[in-house]
């Protein structure tokens, strides 16, 4: 018995230091860590503040959404701010196509999980499906409605809402806290490339 309790006061201590690597606050620095190194080897240059709606994106021109810790967003392709009603020139008609709470945003998209090495990246696309994903904008719970769906991943909604626009496209870095359930479970960063459109 006196040999059976060395042995645990020995042991407990080894067991506890081999787990302390899985704990949620390890896996956290962990994905702080990787996102800093995907930032860092792609030189991308952060912006502090929000660009204005003129701002011309370059590049490697990332926002660091106010926020949130690691939530970046790229903007690569502006969409339609106005429709323009071309049958009748003499009154052209400008519309406002700003997204809405509510509307319902249907995007393709390319899925990258963040690892040391840049050829390691491509994980997942919905290029290839017959129909693409869908959710209701600015609603992150709730029940799904039809082909609908509601979406839990908070980055999403704020790529649509600093996208602003149908027809545009974007490159987020999306940290596990803003990501999906499984994402949040796992602690797992992902980077998307979105096209968005508005479902009529």
């Amino acid at each position: 018995m006196k040999r059976f309790i060395i042995c645990l006061i020995i042991g407990l201590p080894i067991l506890f230091a081999s787990c302390a690597g899985n704990t949620y606050s390890a896996l956290r620095q962990e994905e702080d860590r990787l996102i800093a190194n995907y930032l860092s080897r792609n030189n991308i240059n952060v912006l502090k503040e929000e660009p204005g709606i003129d701002y011309v994106w370059g590049e490697k021109d990332y926002y660091k959404v106010s926020g949130y810790d690691n939530l970046y967003f790229h903007l690569i392709k502006r969409g339609d701010s106005i429709l323009i009603d071309s049958t009748s020139p003499q009154n052209v008609d400008t519309i406002d196509m700003t997204i809405l709470r509510n509307d319902v945003i249907v995007t393709r998209y390319k899925k990258f999980g963040l690892t040391e090495n840049t050829d390691t990246l491509s994980y997942w696309t919905t290029l290839d499906q017959a129909y693409p994903y869908e959710f209701f904008y600015g609603i992150t719970s709730g029940v799904a409605s039809g082909y609908t769906q509601i979406c839990e991943a908070i980055g999403w909604h704020e790529a649509v809402k600093l996208m602003k626009y149908p027809n545009s496209q974007c490159q987020i870095i999306v940290p596990s806290k803003q990501g999906f359930d499984a994402d949040q479970t796992s602690v797992t960063p992902y980077v998307y490339i979105m096209k968005i459109q508005v479902k009529n």
